[in-house]
């Protein structure tokens, strides 16, 4: 038996002693919380905790918000919103055998409300020494559901939680259990004057050892919210509304519920054993009538409170009955396109969410794997960077949440769409688990996949499990819904449905084989700055931005400013700006800003979506600008519309997160560039000839003759589809090198 397969019958041991659970009053309250690293000892599982009873607590319900007007994001009716609702939490204290309100704490922000928590935290060191990964001082640690998108995303949702839903539970946590995966030690930590520790060393080896149960099948069937007809129904509605350029990759859930007969922790032990993760976590708050139970393989954010790092994983394949097997399908994976595309394209969108917080030229891809898990095996990277000195920890988890690989991309737009499309809260599945310290901001944090939502009414227990897959437009709705049931499969199991189907996967121990990672566009000395822009913003000679609303954006900025350039983000697609007249607002911004140059940005949906870029590239071709313009994608979409050229969907069909090989001229952005050249591509739409002899056509898609590039002929105005600032796209700095060289037009 497992160290970890051991964690659950210690906590009921320190349940019958009184150290922890409803007879650990002296203590705390009867709340439960494990943070388990299962599986072997590696860079992914280090160690383990189990957390003892807290005498302090924050709980955060959904406040009355009115839902927004039905609307369809996954046509392109995408509503962004100012959000004004308050974030409320409420401080609770352990007290005579009861929680009690002692306070409220409330922000427009999420990173805001978790920077309110230092003032209800103490910085006295535990005894002793914790391993490097754990906890130095007493921390906050619990649960953040999915729904709090409503304050990381400009978005009002059509089916927002009932009002009083549960959104996120932190407990203060001043004593725990520590196991070293490495050793399979166990030490006990709390502040001096604690004696709890002491007591739950001297009540290690009386713990007995105790065997799994044998689990009968659940005699209460199971229901899941779709047929696999309206599974497939929801997938093509998907891949037709990236064909149409709305977005890239939407990631889907499907829900099985149904009664438990068994409580959530005799589960939690059972699926250590069938399903070990390296970040596994089980909750119970008998009061609030909620556990959760967590076989996660994926961490959301890790920081020391300087360096971030997160995990992205997409790409999957089930295990094999043989080594022969396992690795047919493992090399299956790696040289699938869909798979590789998918998980490209999630590694840049990671990138951009940590090059938000992050100093420029220091986000990187560190590590590209393949880890098999007990039923299936995945894709996985690791992003690191090191947060920008104007930022926290906190304003990281909130860039970051909810992952990117459990929405899809752009972002905003996706969030959306899943909102339109699963009608139904995510609660806690896709949200986070994890730990914090509230004065370093250091902590841990998961992704709540392969996690099951157990609530209790009256001394009934239901549960509810979810899982889904990421869809592109190279989906085939039949494999995305078997998918979807392998990973949702080990909890079923655990829980006593699907006993038949979940039985002929094949199973094996964590296993992580290493790949070569893609690497991102290097930055060189002296590095410039990236600026949000604002009305009252004043700086000379940097390059201007336009965001569309896209999730690379800062990838964009960042290998601007790796060159040593500053860069200022402008941002043209926000709630209090109507998509039809910008009004003189291009003016405005070139005066107060006196950029050195221009980029049109890259976005979800047609250049008509941003009047803004459309302006900027109808003056650009006018030669009422003089300064050079750079379109990317949408950007290039905006400059061939301007100069009369067609936008049609592209002939030989959409590709995202794919890279492509690019014939070109060699000159002007291609100087120093082998033709043709592999360059990444995010687009379903192109522009295609019908233009004047204004705008020169300077690349095309290998094969196809489909237009990559063009340039004006007399003015410093030129576009790319593809991508230059992704990992796909080799050298891509060369070419914004070349862009940046460009002078102002005479």
């Amino acid at each position: 038996m497992t160290i970890e397969e051991r964690l659950v019958p210690l906590l009921h041991h320190l349940n019958e002693v009184g150290l922890i659970g409803p007879n650990a009053f002296k203590f705390g309250g009867p709340d439960e919380l494990l943070l388990v690293s299962g599986g072997p000892a590696s860079h992914l599982a280090k160690a383990s905790m189990l957390c003892g009873p807290s005498r302090r607590r924050l709980v955060v319900r959904q406040p009355k918000i009115h839902p927004s007007e039905p609307h369809s994001p996954s046509k392109g009716d995408v509503r962004l919103t100012s959000q004004t609702s308050q974030l409320v939490g409420h401080i609770e204290e352990w007290k005579h055998g009861c929680w009690y309100h002692a306070t409220t704490i409330f922000d427009e922000t999420l990173a805001g409300v978790l920077e309110k928590l230092q003032a209800f935290s103490t910085q006295t060191e535990f005894e002793g020494t914790p391993l490097p990964e754990l906890p130095k001082r007493p921390f906050w640690s619990g649960c953040l559901a999915y729904d709090l998108v409503q304050w990381t995303q400009p978005l009002t949702l059509q089916h927002p939680p009932e009002e009083g839903t549960i959104l996120c539970v932190l407990f203060f946590v001043e004593r725990y259990l520590a196991e070293d995966k490495s050793t399979g030690e166990l030490h006990a930590f709390s502040i001096k004057g604690d004696d709890w520790s002491q007591r739950v060393g001297s009540e290690l080896s009386q713990a007995q050892e105790k065997s799994i149960a044998v689990h009968a099948p659940n005699p209460h069937p199971e229901s899941s919210n779709m047929t696999d007809e309206e599974h497939k129904t929801g997938i093509e509605t998907i891949r037709g509304s990236i064909a149409a350029g709305q977005m890239y990759q939407v990631n889907l859930g499907r829900w099985w519920r149904g009664q438990l007969n068994e409580h959530p922790r005799v589960i939690f032990q059972r699926l250590c054993a069938t399903n070990p993760a390296p970040f596994s976590a089980y909750m119970h708050s008998e009061d609030l009538g909620l556990a959760l139970v967590s076989s996660s393989p994926e961490s959301l954010l890790q920081c020391d409170g300087v360096q971030l790092r997160t995990t992205p994983i997409k790409g999957t394949r089930p295990r094999g009955e043989t080594p022969q097997e396992e690795l047919r399908l493992r090399e299956e994976m790696i040289n699938d396109e869909k798979e590789r595309a998918e998980h490209r394209m999630l590694v840049d969108l990671m990138r951009n969410d940590l090059g938000s917080v992050c100093a420029v030229g220091s986000v990187e891809v560190e590590r590209f794997d393949v880890e098999a898990y007990a039923n299936v095996q995945h894709l996985v990277s690791q992003v690191t960077g090191d947060l920008g000195p104007e930022n926290t920890p906190f304003d990281a988890l909130e860039a970051i949440f909810p992952g990117g690989s459990i929405t899809g991309c752009p972002r905003t737009v996706v969030c959306a769409t899943i909102d339109e499309l699963e009608q139904t809260p995510r609660s806690f599945w896709t949200g986070s688990i994890g730990w914090f310290d509230p004065f370093s901001g250091a902590g841990t944090w998961n992704i709540l996949i392969r996690t099951l939502i157990a609530t209790r009414a009256r001394k009934q227990w239901h549960g509810a499990i979810a899982a889904g897959g990421g869809i592109t437009i190279g989906s085939v709705a039949e494999e995305e819904i078997k998918e979807a049931k392998w990973k949702a499969a080990a909890l079923r199991k655990a829980c006593g449905w699907n006993l038949d189907e979940r039985a002929s996967l094949p199973q094996g121990q964590l296993a992580i084989h290493h790949l070569i990672p893609e690497e991102a566009p290097p930055s060189i000395a002296p590095q410039g700055t990236v600026m949000i822009d604002t009305v009252d913003l004043q700086i000379e000679k940097c390059v201007l931005l336009i965001d569309n609303l896209d999730s690379f954006t800062q990838n964009i900025a960042h290998a601007v400013a790796g060159r040593g350039h500053n860069v200022v983000i402008h941002r043209s697609r926000t709630s209090d700006r109507p998509v039809e007249a910008v009004n003189g607002e291009v003016d405005h911004i070139l005066q107060r800003l006196n950029p050195s140059h221009v980029i049109l940005g890259p976005g979800p949906g047609e250049p008509s979506d941003s009047a803004l870029t459309m302006d900027i590239a109808k003056q650009a071709i006018r030669g009422e600008i003089s300064i050079p313009v750079l379109g990317i994608c949408l950007g290039h979409q905006a400059i061939g519309l301007a100069a009369g050229m067609n936008l049609n969907q592209t002939p030989s069909g959409p590709v995202h997160g794919s890279p492509r090989n690019i014939i070109h001229t060699g000159n002007g952005l291609f100087e120093g560039l082998n033709s043709p050249h592999p360059f990444t591509l995010y687009n379903s739409l192109i522009v295609a000839s019908g233009a004047g002899d204004e705008l020169l056509e300077t690349a095309h898609l290998e094969g196809t003759g489909e237009i990559m590039a063009i340039a004006h002929s007399e003015h410093s105005v030129v576009g790319v589809q593809f991508h230059p600032e992704s990992v796909g796209s080799p050298e891509g700095i060369t070419l914004l090198a070349n862009f940046l060289r460009m002078e102002a037009d005479a």
